[in-house]
């Protein structure tokens, strides 16, 4: 991964957009970013990290103030990261969450964090995702490292660089354990240590499980003796088969005693269920023989019941034999008067017929002369009356479509003249209308050329008041601003004083200095030495030095003071000159003038454009007036025309339409008669024709019923004379409908069959029962002996049972209690071995070492991180230290396994990193840095890293030392490598001239110049 490109706005100490651009130090290969403490150096690094991560290390666990303490309401914050990973180049963007004040009212709200990633395409910048989430897990398979991997290997942030060096074996187990990943060993010895505890608990529960079982065996088979003592002697068991011991305590006997001593109980138990099966089949036997002697005794009761019930039903049958023959005559009459069924219902529906149609032809008669129409007896009168009514018909017909024109025409007729009328009408309005427009124009041209200059003198008024706002605005900025370079001027003074005074300080403590230094060459002298000044080796009269005398540290301080002085002095100078500069400059756009007296020219310019805009509004508003009055003309010049030739159509189609409608009206009252309307004369013959061919209907139809009526008579008379009934009254006597006939036959034939059947069934019932008497045997001496057998049988089927369930669970719980031991000698080995594995891995006993298996791999990755680190180390450090992973137990039982010891080539003994000096722990804390990048970068699958910082660290190293460590720096920019460095070592910044200075502006927001090695030479 390599970076390319930083802006920062609105974020840390830099308030507007500042631009870091890395590829221009691709050349020079290692840069220093420089700059006063508190500049915002480290937030250079802190922009990197949040615009990767949404995280800065150094405010884990504290308040989040990234956003810049310099912003305004609107000014933005956001952090802009281009770098290049997996052959293509992302930008990501992203701005924190943080609190504003509201844009209206009063309060705060907040501001959401929001996170964009891009990709470079040909065709330019492409978005890939936009919301922090989906930014966040892009990232992560784009970097491939975490952010605390990120810190280790690529950003190396103040007070976190020698962490990992002075680290306890804990903290350095749980730095390690993010790098590597490899907290999933962790979860394996939980699993184990899990998988142990179930073991112990199954074998626990195994052992309980199996004692229990026996338990209530043991139980069981002290009850079974206990009974079997109370019932017959011959299925007892004997006093040698007796359990000893059973009803004591059973402490003493093992698992497989007691199992064994169950088993035989088991055998006897089983033996007394043979003898009792026995027992029940010998009761079944009795049982099943009183039960066939109950079913032969109730199957001869039956049949003697049978025989009595037959005899009273035949008894029945035949004393109903006279009902059964006076209805076998009805059915035979009623079938023979079938025959003659249909001829009389002709006639019966003959006749009705007649008289329905006798009554429909009155009716009839009664409606034509009710409609004015009579003397319709005669059929040759109805069929001439038809023909006349018909004819006459077609011709109201006619005259109806002229009665429907005549209203059309006369409706017409009105609203022509209504068009007339109102075109008249409008014809008087226009003309009124142009009389009056010549003198409306001549009054809207007068008051117009009144107006005429009023846009003028609303442009001069609006450049006036223009020209004296902006002088206002001037001389209230001038106001302000005197009151600032006041402000200023008074602090340049201060700042001049304590110059003076830190001047004066400095002078008096090197005049002290210089005053006291004979007296320290002096307090150096030893006899028998040469003195430094003269070289004489005898010092008769050394000087005597002050009582106060000044040490360097002190020389230092009021140097540094004056120094200081001298800055805040110069600032203060700048500031007091802007502020003059700022003042003097608004001054002279307020043109002299005061505020109070801007703002009377003010007041009068406004009246003067007030009354100016009010003539330009009346000038617009009389000249809209006059186009449209010119508008109207043309309009009712064109209007009044249009009128003329309306109202002479009109007029002519209103006259055309008065001639038509006379013609019509003729027509229409030769048609109407003495009706009102020809459509109620056309309804008055329609009824009259109705009713006359109404009444010829009714008159045939009466004729065809009378015909039809003497034909069923005819017939019916034939069929009677022929039949055995005397009359028609013999007839309707005898018939009979459908359903009776049926019903009278289904009783015939019950009974008929009833009779037969009856009488067969008791002959052979009294075939049967021949010699035995009439009266029902008993049963109950039959049934008694069925219930002593079967309470005998019960009781056999309840003793086998009993001991059977017995003898099963018994069984069933030694069964169990067997296959139990072998499971619990089974989980006991399983056990043994779980626990031994599980303690091993976690660091207990047999574990002599106290390693966890997660603290064994760790310890192998530390292995190699030495070993790259002693590359380095031993370069940088002259081949005296090197570093050495150790596993020694630690005191009291502490975690080990993850220490680290100093080897000294000088002394050969190892010692701990914490007795190196402030430089020596600097120099192995960067090579522990530097292979711990390296092992973490392969361990995060070869990842090229191109890019590099280190924050602070380097003022604890002499000049000697730094330079090696600035050689071991050199050397990582091969292959392409770009390192960044933070320091305040003023021989740093000699070395690299490629720099990114960090610069606090007197206003506070911080800036960023960058200067290449290229740029700085040319």
């Amino acid at each position: 991964m390599k970076l390319h490109r930083l802006e920062l706005e609105g974020f840390g100490p830099f308030l507007e957009r500042q631009v870091v651009d890395f590829d221009a130090f691709a050349d020079d290969g290692i840069f220093l970013i420089a700059g006063r403490t508190g500049a915002g150096k480290s937030s250079v690094l802190d922009g990197v990290c949040y615009g990767l991560y949404g995280g800065v290390p150094r405010y884990d666990g504290a308040e989040r103030r990234l956003r810049s303490d310099h912003c305004g309401l609107d000014d933005p914050t956001s952090v802009t990261v281009e770098f290049s990973a997996e052959g293509r180049r992302w930008r990501v963007t992203r701005s924190p969450e943080y609190e504003r004040p509201k844009r209206t009212g009063t309060g705060t709200t907040k501001e959401p964090h929001r996170a964009s990633l891009e990709v470079l395409e040909p065709e330019g910048w492409t978005g890939v995702a936009a919301r922090p989430v989906d930014v966040a897990a892009r990232l992560d398979e784009i970097l491939g490292l975490t952010q605390q991997q990120f810190l280790q290997v690529i950003l190396l942030a103040q007070n976190r660089f020698a962490r990992f060096l002075l680290a306890k074996n804990d903290e350095r187990q749980a730095l390690l354990r993010t790098l590597f990943g490899t907290r999933s060993y962790e979860q394996y010895a939980a699993a184990l240590d899990e998988r142990r505890k179930r073991a112990a608990e199954r074998l626990a529960s195994g052992g309980t499980e199996v004692t229990t079982l026996l338990d209530e065996a043991e139980r069981m088979i002290v009850a079974d003796e206990i009974a079997r003592g109370a019932g017959t002697p011959d299925v007892a068991p004997g006093k040698d088969d007796a359990i000893e011991g059973v009803s004591g305590p059973a402490a003493a006997l093992t698992i497989d005693e007691r199992l064994a001593r169950v088993v035989r109980a088991v055998e006897r138990m089983e033996y007394r269920v043979d003898a009792v099966a026995h027992e029940r089949v010998v009761a079944k036997a009795a049982l099943d023989a009183a039960l066939a002697a109950e079913r032969d005794a109730t199957a001869m009761r039956d049949r003697q019941m049978e025989r009595q019930s037959a005899r009273e039903r035949l008894a029945a049958l035949e004393a109903d034999a006279e009902r059964i023959d006076a209805l076998r005559a009805e059915h035979d009459a009623a079938a023979a008067a079938e025959a003659l069924r249909a001829p009389l219902e002709a006639v019966d529906r003959a006749q009705r017929s007649l008289q329905s149609a006798e009554d429909a032809f009155a009716a009839a008669l009664d409606a034509a002369e009710r409609s004015g129409e009579s003397g319709l007896g005669d059929a040759g009168v109805l069929a001439q009356r038809d023909d006349d009514l018909t004819a006459l018909l077609a011709r109201v017909d006619e005259a109806l479509a002229a009665e429907e024109d005549l209203r059309r025409v006369e409706a017409g007729v009105a609203a022509r003249r209504v068009d007339v009328e109102s075109a008249e009408s409008r014809s008087a309005d226009v003309a009124a209308r142009r009389a009056e427009a010549p003198a409306l124009r001549e009054a809207l041209e007068a008051r117009l050329t009144l107006l005429a200059d009023a846009q003028p003198r609303r442009d001069v008024a609006i450049a006036e008041r223009d020209e004296i706002s902006r002088r206002r605005a001037a001389a209230r900025e001038a106001e302000r601003l005197h009151e600032e370079r006041e402000k200023a001027d008074l602090a340049a003074l201060v700042r001049s004083d304590e110059l003076q005074r830190a001047v004066e300080a400095w002078s008096t403590l090197l005049r002290r200095r210089l005053a006291g230094a004979a007296g320290e060459l002096a307090h150096r002298l030893v006899d028998g030495e040469p003195c430094a000044v003269c070289g004489s080796r005898e010092h008769p009269a050394p000087a005597v030095g002050s009582d106060d005398p000044v040490t360097d540290a002190e020389m230092s301080a009021a140097e540094d003071r004056k120094a200081v002085a001298a800055e805040n002095d110069r600032l203060a100078s700048d500031a007091s000159r802007i502020a003059r500069d700022a003042h003097a400059l608004a001054a002279a756009r307020a043109g002299g003038e005061t505020v109070t007296e801007l703002d009377e020219r003010l007041t009068r310019v406004e009246d003067v454009l007030a009354r100016a805009e009010a003539d330009v509004a009346e000038y617009d508003r009389l000249a809209a007036e006059r186009t449209e009055l010119s508008d109207r003309e043309r309009a009712d010049a064109a209007e009044s025309e249009e009128l003329a030739r309306e109202l002479a159509d009109a007029r002519q189609d209103l006259a055309l339409q008065l001639q038509r409608a006379d013609g019509l009206r003729a027509t229409v009252a030769e048609a109407r008669g003495t009706f009102a309307t020809v459509r109620e004369r056309r309804d008055d013959l329609r009824t009259r024709r109705d009713a006359v061919r109404a009444v010829a209907a009714a008159g045939a139809e009466r004729d065809a019923c009378r015909r039809a009526a003497v034909d069923a008579r005819t017939a019916f008379g034939a069929l009677l004379a022929a039949s055995d009934f005397p009359d028609e009254a013999a007839v309707r006597a005898a018939v009979r409908d459908l359903a009776e006939r049926r019903r009278n036959e289904a009783v015939l034939a019950e009974h008929d069959t009833a009779l037969a059947a009856t009488r067969r069934r008791l002959l052979d019932l009294e075939l049967q029962l021949v010699g035995a008497p009439d009266d029902p045997i008993d049963l109950a001496p039959v049934l008694e002996a069925v219930t002593v057998a079967r309470a005998e049988v019960e009781a056999a089927a309840a003793a086998h049972a009993s001991a059977s369930a017995a003898a099963q669970r018994v069984r069933d719980l030694a069964q169990r209690a067997d296959a139990g031991s072998a499971a619990v000698a089974r989980l006991s080995d399983e056990h043994a071995v779980v626990a031994r594995l599980a303690d091993t891995v976690a660091g207990r006993a047999p574990n002599t070492r106290r390693m966890t298996l997660e603290t064994f791999v760790l310890a192998a990755e530390l292995e190699e991180i030495v070993d790259a680190a002693n590359l380095r180390l031993d370069h940088m450090s002259a081949g005296r230290y090197r570093l050495q992973h150790t596993d020694a137990l630690a005191a009291r039982g502490a975690a080990s396994g993850l220490g680290l010891e100093i080897m000294d080539a000088f002394t050969g003994q190892c010692r701990p990193p914490q007795s190196l000096s402030g430089g020596e722990t600097f120099l192995a804390s960067l090579a522990l840095a530097l292979g711990l990048a390296e092992v973490v970068t392969a361990r995060a699958g070869g990842i090229h890293l191109d890019t590099l910082f280190i924050d602070e660290g380097f003022g604890s190293l002499d000049d000697e030392t730094l330079d090696l460590a600035m050689r071991t720096l050199d050397e990582l920019r091969q292959g392409g490598r770009t390192v960044g460095v933070i320091s305040h070592v003023a021989s740093m910044k000699d070395q690299l001239p490629a720099q990114v200075r960090v610069t606090a502006t007197p206003r506070g927001p911080s800036v960023i110049r960058q200067d290449s090695a290229v740029s700085s030479l040319t």
